[in-house]
């Protein structure tokens, strides 16, 4: 009988898929931070207040976002062949296609065409597939220096932090904490600046205009990438996109094989998704799109790096696969109670919020992330929000039976459920643990927990009070 190799998820070692201890352990000590817990409510609050209100004014939303499902799913379908047509139109147009299996290739791939330009400085577009496999810290491993561009990515790298966000990598911070860190970390600073956002703006601003006139390669990401013309899009809004696609001599982009889309009439969709549902904005401020090298125009030689890193071990998961139609809008994130609490950080990886909880763990395995799919109430408020009608709940669902099961064997749990089945198949030892159980009623709040190894469930609830009387003794008795 033949057997079939199962895909390969994203390698351990490398990269930003997973974290250092599991999500309770991390997001305990997020809750006890009143500071961030203060940030992030105000800025998930503003941010949904905004988008409820320019998609309130799109009478067919409804119809956009079913038509946003139903492109990617058919995408999904047919991936193979719109890529192999993408790798196609792009080489017509005058660019180069590299494939890349997983972290490791991606980013000696950059590497090695960073390398060939003879620059040792990169300027870069705010990338979540770049961040995902590490690549600012292989380029420094190879003695370049990556410049994050993005103003919240810029925080994030002169503060030595990590992005809690996708949309928003700073939201961790106010006004007061980037303050200091330009005062700190950035050259040239004016030791008088103040928390006003013009003028941390304005410092940004400055401090960037060198590095863009004098840097030679810049390196990107991809919102989308049209199959039928090899067209790529970047949306942003802050205009250093624009900058980083237009100025440098070399553009790198590196892109994950999901961001594909089959015809311009596709992406039309997606340009009206996006903005209201990330930012709440009734279109992006700057949408930049190029389709190979243009003589005298713009970058004068493109590389485009497709990315897998588990993409494949995803797509085979029939339930699994619709956590690659998302379009990194973060609008699971602004309306998550559990993100809003816990923050980006004790998710571990750089997709934070409902969609890294089932993206995540696909990428790597259940195996590395198996307390991302607890980490949602199951409210149901991502799946409503989702542009794209990503029924997250139904996934996380779906990925706690594979962490159970992935399990090794026996558990505490598993022990627990065949002692309860043995239990009830016998009716007098049932009624004895009835009988049992109703005594606990005598010892109050503190009898109402279960001893070890079973504890833990009862560590933040109590056990449901056991009634004065059976079923069948009121039965009985009627």
């Amino acid at each position: 009988m033949p057997t079939t190799t199962p895909p390969v998820t994203a390698p351990t070692g490398v990269g930003h898929l997973r974290g250092d201890e599991s999500f309770p352990t991390a997001a305990r000590r997020s809750l006890a931070d009143p500071q961030l817990r203060r940030n992030l409510r105000h800025a998930t609050t503003t941010i949904r207040a905004k988008s409820a209100g320019v998609i309130a004014e799109q009478s067919d939303w409804e119809q956009l976002r079913t038509a946003g499902a139903a492109i990617k799913a058919d995408t999904l379908r047919r991936l193979p062949d719109l890529l192999e047509q993408l790798e196609e139109k792009v080489t017509g147009a005058g660019g180069v296609v590299h494939w890349a299996a997983d972290a490791v290739e991606a980013n000696r791939v950059v590497t090695d065409l960073v390398r060939a330009t003879g620059a040792d400085r990169v300027i870069k577009v705010k990338s979540m597939a770049t961040q995902e496999i590490g690549l600012n810290e292989a380029l420094e491993a190879a003695g370049i220096t990556a410049v994050e561009t993005d103003l919240a990515e810029l925080i994030v790298q002169l503060g030595d932090d990590r992005p809690s966000h996708i949309l928003v990598p700073a939201i961790h911070r106010n006004r007061a904490e980037i303050r200091e860190i330009f005062l700190r970390e950035m050259p040239g600073v004016d030791p008088a600046l103040t928390d006003d956002p013009t003028a941390l703006a304005a410092a940004a601003r400055r401090f960037l205009r060198e590095t863009f006139l004098s840097t030679p390669v810049a390196v990107s990401g991809a919102n989308f990438a049209v199959a039928e013309t090899g067209t790529l899009a970047v949306v942003e809004s802050e205009g250093n996109g624009r900058m980083c696609l237009t100025l440098p001599e070399t553009l790198i982009t590196v892109m994950g094989v999901e961001k594909v889309v089959p015809t311009w009439r596709d992406l039309e969709v997606f340009l009206q998704l996006l903005p209201r549902a990330s930012t709440g904005e009734r279109m992006n401020p700057y949408t930049s799109m190029w389709t190979g090298v243009t003589p005298g125009d713009g970058p004068q030689t493109f590389h485009l790096v497709l990315l897998d890193n588990g993409r494949s071990a995803v797509l085979a998961d029939e339930v699994g696969r619709q956590a690659l139609r998302c379009i990194r809008c973060s609008a699971c994130l602004n309306v998550c109670p559990v993100y809003e609490r816990a923050g980006g950080h004790a998710y571990g990886s750089v997709y934070p919020g409902p969609i890294g909880a089932v993206l995540s763990p696909q990428l790597t395995g259940i195996e590395d992330n198996a307390s991302l799919p607890y980490a949602s109430t199951l409210c149901g408020a991502c799946y409503d929000a989702c542009p794209v009608k990503i029924n997250i709940p139904e996934l996380l669902v779906h990925l706690r039976a594979e962490a159970v099961e992935s399990r090794p064997r026996p558990t505490a749990e598993s022990i627990a459920m065949a002692a309860a089945a043995y239990t009830m198949d016998r009716p007098r030892l049932y009624a004895a643990g009835q009988r049992a159980a109703r005594l606990s009623r005598l010892a109050g709040r503190r009898g109402r927990g279960l001893p070890p190894p079973l504890n833990g469930w009862t560590a933040s609830r109590d056990l449901p009070e056991p009634p004065a009387q059976t079923f069948r003794e009121w039965w009985a008795g009627r």
